[in-house]
């Protein structure tokens, strides 16, 4: 009919220049956003961002302190285990010191049995020069009487020579120079007995001065205290004190024990490892930073760090120490080999290391091998 009102399309109603003009201007808004979230974002990189380079490939390490034995023995005592604090001198293991201790009292009579030794050849020294002073005066005797034989000698010849004058005279009677004769034969075998004798005496004298030489020599130009028998005797006293003061194993600094694998009675050998202990009052952070991150890193720049045990409201600050001085893959068990004709490209990491604040380190402490997110600010 003519006053029937026509039904809509089935679609729907027509385009709305409304709906068009609200898409438009929301468009609009959407891109001033972008465009405002792209300067802040700018702005924020050019300001902060660009001023610190940040990693979550960081851990806790430890300049850890591997306790082994020195000597070796059974052990009789272990009073500390694992994830027990100990401070530096505490008493961690204890052999059986029976056997050092026989080694001690072995020593020590080694020592007393060379002092006294030492004093003997003061001793023998002495007697020495005594009897090169006896020899010596065997000597002056025995010349004294090879002189009086030489004059009984020179007499003897001087009574044969008068009596020999007279012998033609008839003056003397063929048995008085019988006699002269005589006595001069007997006072010249006197003078060649004193003669030998003399020799006999001055052998003897250099004998006695060669034993006292030998003797002087052991001690000579040294006491007691530092005749070389004696030193040697006395380092082996202090060996053995010090192998048996080594039977008790003491901590070496303050930290936590690790990996301790002994039980009582377990004997062990020198250098064996018996423990570990972690100073965790002095650890450190090792942060694997990527080779483009590494720029404008400096020692001596402030970090700041959080740690997953504590969560972000704990933070850690700290100072780069000492960058690595290769990449992790140059120093593992199998470096990578490039030289192939398959190459792929990969960014490498170099360790920073990081020191941490000891008061801060004390409130929070850290365990080797905790993970760790760094920031380093470059612009310092």
């Amino acid at each position: 009919m003519a006053n029937e009102t026509s039904a809509p399309p089935a679609g729907g109603n027509p385009a709305n220049p409304k709906n068009g003009q609200r898409r438009n201007r929301l468009l609009t808004l959407l891109g001033v956003a972008v465009l405002l979230g792209g300067i802040v974002y700018f702005f924020y990189w050019l300001l902060v961002s660009s001023h610190h380079v940040s990693t979550d490939n960081a851990y806790v390490g430890a300049s850890t302190a591997q306790v082994t034995p020195l000597v070796s023995g059974a052990i009789i005592s272990a009073p500390v285990g694992d994830t027990r604090f100990v401070h530096k001198g505490d008493v961690l293991v204890v052999l059986d010191p029976t056997d050092y201790r026989i080694a001690l009292a072995s020593a020590e009579a080694a020592l007393g049995q060379a002092e006294r030794r030492v004093n003997q050849y003061a001793a023998n020294t002495a007697a020495a020069a005594a009897t090169t002073a006896a020899r010596g005066a065997d000597v002056s005797s025995a010349q004294a009487k090879v002189q009086s034989a030489q004059a009984d000698v020179d007499k003897a010849r001087a009574e044969l020579g008068r009596r020999q004058n007279l012998a033609g005279t008839g003056a003397i009677s063929g048995e008085e120079l019988t006699t002269a004769k005589s006595a001069l034969t007997n006072a010249q075998a006197a003078l060649d007995g004193a003669r030998a004798t003399l020799a006999q005496a001055r052998a003897q004298q250099a004998a006695a001065s060669g034993q006292q030489q030998s003797a002087a020599a052991l001690i000579a130009g040294t006491s007691l205290a530092d005749n070389p028998e004696v030193a040697a005797a006395r380092a082996r006293v202090a060996q053995a004190r010090l192998d048996l003061e080594r039977t008790v194993i003491r901590a070496p600094v303050d930290g936590v024990i690790a990996k301790n694998t002994i039980e009582v009675g377990q004997r062990v050998q020198v250098g064996a490892a018996l423990m570990s202990v972690v100073p965790i009052q002095t650890a450190y952070v090792d942060a694997n930073f990527k080779e483009v991150q590494l720029r404008k890193v400096r020692i001596g720049q402030p970090v700041v760090l959080t740690s997953d045990l504590y969560g972000g409201g704990v933070k850690f600050h700290g100072k780069v120490v000492g960058l690595a001085g290769g990449t992790g893959s140059s120093f593992a068990l199998i470096p990578a080999q490039n030289a192939t004709g398959n190459w792929v490209k990969v960014v490498q990491r170099i360790p920073v290391r990081v020191s941490l604040d000891p008061k801060e380190l004390a409130a929070h402490p850290l365990r080797v091998g905790l993970s760790m997110k760094a920031d380093i600010d470059v612009t310092r």
